[in-house]
Formats: structure tokens, C-alpha cells, sequence
């Protein structure tokens, strides 16, 4: 199922798309905002993977909360206004959706979603052994040994995978969530919704921080603290 959050200022319009999106067999309405700000604060509490999103709203337009996002999800953007569409396509938007829209619009672009969504969750990644993957990168197979990642940042729909010096980091088409399913019996977890560390490659844990080296900082989420903490406790010796 992919999980759609469902953004419009208009009660009535929000309604109309929370209906069309629980009609679709393939999508599951993980919530609905009446404003990009609520959308923020959702999208830090649950996983998201496509936004329903209308742009013209105040505060914070949905195009430039689009762009504030350092890794989007798939996005489909509903206006009633037709001189956003270009606009909306130069931030990698899935589909664009003129108001009023029908239910087979609506279909059109859910079927654009999903065929963008499945692209990104082929098995693009491939095992050997636990201790190595086998990852397609550009027109290339690559071999890299679990032991040598440091951490993995989600970048939309693509992964870098950054490795330990002096070997460049690797970037492949692939979701988070299916590295996090490879990696989740190795040495491995999820902190954000767009990183996943190497827990033996810590230097250090300083507040919302996980210290990998003196130039990378990388933030604890909210909905990771939780199971992040319980694993430190698990290793501390005394009080």
C-alpha cells in the first residue's frame, strides 16, 4: 500500500480527495492537513509516501513547502490554477491535477504514483552473503561490504550510500525502507526518516545529534528516539 497525505486548505476539496484516495485500492490515507505546516508536522510523526497536495494556500504554499522538503516524497500537486503546472513539473512532480478534477483524473495519477512508487521498490538491491550486497548504480553492479558503510541518506527517491574513506559514496535507485529490511539483522538502524547509520561507526551522541565525524552531524527524529535511546541503554556499563 502506499501510505498519501492528503493537503488542501478548502474543507470541502480535502474532503473530496481523502474520497477519491480511499477508493483506490493501491492507496492507503495516512492523514489529512489543512495547511503545509500540519503536513510538516504529520510527515515528522508517521511515514508518508505521496503527497496530494494543493498549492495555492496561505502561510505556506504548497510548491514551496515541496521545495523546503530535503527528501520529498512522491508528489502530485491539485490547483485550480493551470499556470502552476510548469512549475510543478520542474520540482519533479509525479502528475499535476487542475480543479475540478474527476475520479478518473484522480485514477490517472495514482496510477502514475504507483508506477514511479514500484520503480524505486524493485529489487534493485541483491544479497551474496550477510555481509555484502550487490546494488545497481547507473549502468553498473556494484559489490559493497555492509561492514564498510557508514550511513545511508535517503535523497527522494534515491539512496546515497556513504562509505568509509577513501571509497566515494554510492548512489542508488532504491527506498529507504527497503535498505532498512536488508540491513535490519546487521549492525544497522534507522535514526531519521532519511538516514540510516552504522551503529559501530559512532564517535559519539551529543542530544538530538549522532556524531559519525567531525563533519557529519546527523539529527535523531522524533519517531526513532525512542527505539535509539532503548539501544544505548543497552550498552552503557554502570549507571
Amino acid at each position: 500500500m502506499i501510505r498519501c497525505l492528503a493537503i488542501d486548505d478548502e474543507p470541502l476539496a480535502l474532503k473530496q480527495l481523502a474520497a477519491y484516495i480511499e477508493r483506490i485500492p493501491f492507496l492507503e490515507l495516512a492523514g489529512c492537513c489543512q495547511s503545509a505546516l500540519d503536513a510538516r508536522e504529520r510527515m515528522e510523526e508517521t511515514t508518508v509516501d505521496a503527497l496530494f497536495i494543493d498549492i495555492n494556500m496561505p502561510d505556506l504554499n504548497g510548491m514551496e513547502f515541496v521545495k523546503s522538503l530535503s527528501v520529498p516524497p512522491l508528489i502530485v500537486f491539485t490547483t485550480a490554477y493551470s499556470e502552476y503546472a510548469v512549475e510543478g513539473y520542474k520540482v519533479d512532480a509525479v502528475d499535476y491535477l487542475l480543479k475540478p478534477f474527476t475520479m478518473d483524473d484522480m485514477l490517472r495519477a495514482a496510477h502514475k504514483v504507483k508506477k514511479q512508487y514500484d520503480l524505486v521498490n524493485t529489487a534493485t538491491l541483491s544479497e551474496l552473503s550477510d555481509g555484502e550486497l550487490y546494488l545497481k548504480t547507473e549502468h553498473r553492479v556494484v559489490r559493497i561490504e555492509t561492514a564498510s558503510i557508514r550511513y545511508i541518506e535517503g535523497m527522494s527517491e534515491y539512496l546515497k550510500i556513504h562509505l568509509d574513506k577513501p571509497l566515494k559514496p554510492v548512489t542508488v535507485l532504491l527506498s529507504m525502507k527497503k535498505m532498512e529490511d536488508r540491513l535490519r539483522n546487521d549492525s544497522f538502524m534507522r535514526i531519521h526518516r532519511s538516514y540510516i547509520i552504522n551503529l559501530k561507526k559512532i564517535q559519539e551522541v551529543n542530544k538530538n545529534r549522532v556524531i559519525m565525524d567531525a563533519d557529519t552531524y546527523l539529527p535523531i527524529g522524533d519517531m526513532y528516539r525512542d527505539t535509539f535511546t532503548a539501544y544505548l541503554e543497552s550498552k552503557f556499563i554502570g549507571k
